[in-house]
C-alpha cells in the first residue's frame, strides 16, 4: 500500500491510464453503432440516477468497477458525440481535444494570471487572436478571452457594453433582440442590471431575419421617450433555424445610432473558415463583440466559448479588479490577464484544447469538416423539400434545416391538426434510436430541426436519416 493514496506511483499510474484509455477508445471507435438517444426504460433511467446521488465512501474503491459505472452513467444520456446527433447544436467533442485536456488537467497550470504560467498564457492569447483577427476579421487590437460556454462570452460582451455606454447609470439602458435570439442574450442584459422591461424583441422580416427598419424605429422611439439605447445584438446563425440576421445592415445602424453591435456567432461563427461562410456571415468585421462556440463548429469538448472584441481595453475596464493579495503578480508583457477580462478570476489554461487539434490536423481539416457540413445540409433541404407531405423553408443559410407537415388548407385548425401530426412524426423518427432531431416553434407552428454540425456526421448517416424521415411521413399520410 502506497504511504500516500493520492500520489499513485508510476505504475500505478500507468495501469490507471491504460483502464481509462482503454475504454475511452472502445466507446469512441463504437460510436456509430450506439443509439443516438437513451436505452434505458424510465424505471431503469430513474434507479440509475438514484444510485448516483449516494455520497462517497469512507474507503476508495476498484478503478474498473467504478469505470464500468461511469459508463452506464454515459449511455443514460443523448449520444451526443455520435453521427446520429442532430438535434439541437451537436457538440462531438475531438478525441485530440480529449488528449490535450488530459494532458492539461494532469500538468493543472492556473490560467487566471499570465504571469504565473505565461507561455501556457501566451498560448491561449495566440488562440484567441486567431479567433479575433483570421477568423472575424477583427483588426489589430482585437482580442477576448476563452470561456466555459456562450452564455457567459455573451454576459461578458453585455456588460462591456453596459460599461462602455451607460456608465454606472444602468435605469435606462435598452436592449435590442429577437424573438429568435439565443434565451442567453436576454438572460444576459437581466444579470448585468437591465430591466426586462428594456429588453426590446425586434420583430423579424418573413424570412426569419431581424427587420433593420423596424429596430431603427424602435431605438429612435425609445431615445424620444427619454431611455438609452445602448446594445444592439444580431444572431449569426440562430438556434432555432441556422438563419443569419442582416449583419451589415445592422452594422450600420448600430454606427449611425452609437450603440454597441454584438453578434451571437456561437453557432456559425466558424463557419467563416469556408467560402460561403465567408459571403454568408459578411460583416462580423464591424462588430464591437463576437460570441463564439469552439464547442460547436470547431468540434472541442463541451465546456469551450470564446469572446472576441475590438477593443480589449473596452473589455479590460469593465472587468478589471485586484486585491492586495495579488500584489506579487507582475504583468507578462504583450499577454494580458483573462481574470481581468471576465468575471471568472480561477480557471484552467483553457486554450490547450483547442491549440493542439489545431496544430495538430491545421486549420485545412477544420474547413474542409465544415465545407461538408454545409453540403449535407443542402443535401437534406434538397430530398425533403422533394417530399409532397412536407412544408420546408427556402435553403438554409448554413446547416440548420427546418421542416414540418404541411397543412390541409390555410384555416387554423388544419395547422393545428399539421402540428400534431409533426409531434407525432418526430416521437416515431427518434424511436429508431439511429437518429434525434429536436423541435421547435417558428411562427406560432410546431417545427421539427436537423442540425448538422458533428464532425462524425457523414453522408451514410444523413442518408439513413432522410430514409428513417420520408419512410415514416409517408407512413403517417397512409395510416
Amino acid at each position: 500500500m502506497h504511504p500516500f493514496p493520492l500520489e499513485p506511483d508510476r505504475a500505478a499510474m500507468t495501469e490507471m491510464g491504460r483502464l481509462v484509455l482503454n475504454r475511452v477508445v472502445d466507446r469512441t471507435e463504437n460510436l456509430a453503432a450506439r443509439p443516438a438517444t437513451s436505452p434505458l426504460s424510465p424505471r431503469a433511467e430513474a434507479e440509475l440516477v438514484k444510485s448516483f446521488l449516494a455520497p462517497p465512501p469512507d474507503r476508495g474503491g476498484d478503478l474498473e468497477a467504478l469505470l464500468a459505472r461511469l459508463d452506464e452513467a454515459a449511455d443514460c444520456a443523448l449520444e451526443t458525440a455520435g453521427p446520429g446527433h442532430l438535434a439541437y447544436i451537436p457538440g462531438s467533442g475531438l478525441y485530440s481535444a480529449a488528449l490535450a485536456e488530459f494532458y492539461n488537467r494532469a500538468v493543472n497550470r492556473y490560467g487566471g494570471l499570465a504571469s504565473v504560467a505565461p507561455a501556457l498564457a501566451a498560448l491561449e492569447e495566440g488562440v484567441i487572436r486567431w479567433m479575433a483577427r483570421d477568423v472575424c476579421g477583427l483588426p489589430e487590437g482585437s482580442g477576448g478571452l476563452l470561456t466555459s460556454g456562450g452564455s457567459m462570452a455573451t454576459f461578458s460582451a453585455t456588460v462591456a457594453a453596459r460599461h462602455d455606454r451607460l456608465g454606472e447609470d444602468l435605469a435606462d439602458g435598452t436592449v435590442y433582440t429577437t424573438a429568435f435570439a439565443h434565451h442567453s442574450v436576454a438572460k444576459a442584459a437581466r444579470l448585468a442590471g437591465i430591466r426586462a422591461a428594456h429588453i426590446r424583441t425586434v420583430p423579424h422580416t418573413p424570412d426569419l431575419r431581424m427587420d433593420p427598419h423596424a429596430a431603427a424605429a424602435m431605438i429612435r422611439a425609445d431615445r424620444d421617450a427619454g431611455l438609452r439605447p445602448f446594445l444592439l445584438v444580431a444572431t449569426a446563425g440562430t438556434t432555432d433555424t441556422g438563419t443569419v440576421d442582416p449583419l451589415p445592415q445592422l452594422a450600420d445602424l448600430a454606427r449611425r445610432e452609437d450603440v454597441w453591435f454584438h453578434i451571437d456567432a456561437a453557432y456559425g461563427g466558424f463557419f467563416r473558415l469556408t467560402a460561403r461562410g465567408q459571403e454568408r456571415l459578411a460583416g462580423f468585421e464591424q462588430a464591437d463583440s463576437i460570441t463564439l462556440d469552439p464547442h460547436k463548429t470547431l468540434f472541442m469538448p463541451f465546456g469551450t466559448g470564446a469572446l472576441v472584441v475590438r477593443d480589449i481595453a473596452a473589455l479590460h475596464a469593465a472587468h478589471d479588479s485586484t486585491g492586495s493579495y495579488l500584489q506579487d503578480m507582475g504583468a507578462a508583457g504583450s499577454v494580458p490577464d483573462s481574470g481581468h477580462l471576465g468575471p471568472e478570476l480561477t480557471h484552467e489554461i483553457r486554450g490547450l484544447r483547442a491549440w493542439l487539434p489545431l496544430h495538430l490536423h491545421g486549420v485545412d481539416a477544420f474547413r474542409e469538416a465544415l465545407e461538408e457540413k454545409l453540403d449535407l445540409a443542402e443535401h437534406v433541404h434538397d430530398t425533403l423539400s422533394g417530399v409532397a407531405e412536407l412544408e420546408v423553408p427556402p435553403r438554409p443559410d448554413l446547416s440548420t434545416v427546418i421542416f414540418r407537415f404541411r397543412p390541409a388548407d390555410g384555416s387554423r385548425a388544419a395547422a393545428e391538426r399539421a402540428d400534431e401530426a409533426s409531434r407525432r412524426l418526430l416521437e416515431r423518427i427518434n424511436s429508431h434510436r439511429r437518429i434525434v432531431l429536436s423541435s421547435t416553434i417558428v411562427d406560432s407552428r410546431y417545427t421539427l430541426r436537423v442540425c448538422v454540425v458533428s464532425h462524425r456526421t457523414h453522408h451514410d448517416r444523413i442518408a439513413e436519416a432522410l430514409k428513417i424521415i420520408t419512410d415514416e411521413t409517408k407512413r403517417h399520410t397512409t395510416a
